[in-house]
């Protein structure tokens, strides 16, 4: 399967010029992507990785440049931000999920799973998911419920799974901030 061309987001980072006043540092497409090689028209794009709180924002080093290594969850302290493209369910290679956990360097994160849905996984954080284009459905372990455009998730450490039901992507912005089980 090859890997199709995603829409990478633009992304704008402002930093601080040698006398302390605030520039633009950087303004283009996000350069950090991750396309599973098991699943590749799955995309997720880490724009900003923190590794503790509070952040420092002293110098204008990128900390999510092309080369950073992305994970599914967030280091012990530290939070991601991200936008992920969810390929329509019927498109995705589910025989290879295992795979796609492992290169996101989670693989404990999968879950078992039922005939509901293969993708269930659960990591160590709180995360705001924010639907940006299409629509997704949150599965829990009981219940589901339908997101659109606009509509934003907390998700508190819970197993879940986002199912596409649709014939078209759907992307999703996501603040993951690492905690306590």
């Amino acid at each position: 399967m090859t890997a199709p061309v995603l829409h990478r987001p633009r992304r704008i980072v402002t930093g601080h010029d040698a006398e302390g006043r605030s520039i633009f540092i950087q303004d283009g497409p996000a350069p950090n992507l991750i396309q599973p090689q098991a699943s590749p028209n799955v995309g997720m794009f880490n724009l900003w990785t923190m590794a503790q709180v509070p952040a420092s924002y002293a110098g204008n080093d990128d900390a999510a440049p092309a080369d950073a290594r992305i994970t599914l969850a967030p280091s012990l302290g530290g939070i991601n931000f991200r936008v992920m493209e969810f390929p329509p369910d019927a498109e995705r290679n589910w025989a290879g999920k295992k795979s796609v956990f492992e290169q996101y360097g989670n693989p404990e994160a999968l879950t078992p799973t039922s005939d509901r849905h293969p993708g269930f996984h659960k990591t160590d954080s709180i995360d705001f998911g924010i639907v940006l284009e299409g629509e997704i459905w949150a599965l829990m372990d009981i219940g589901e419920t339908l997101m659109k455009p606009g509509d934003v998730l907390i998700q508190r450490g819970t197993n879940h799974a986002w199912a596409n039901r649709t014939d078209k992507p759907a992307r999703m912005a996501f603040i993951l901030i690492s905690a306590q089980p």
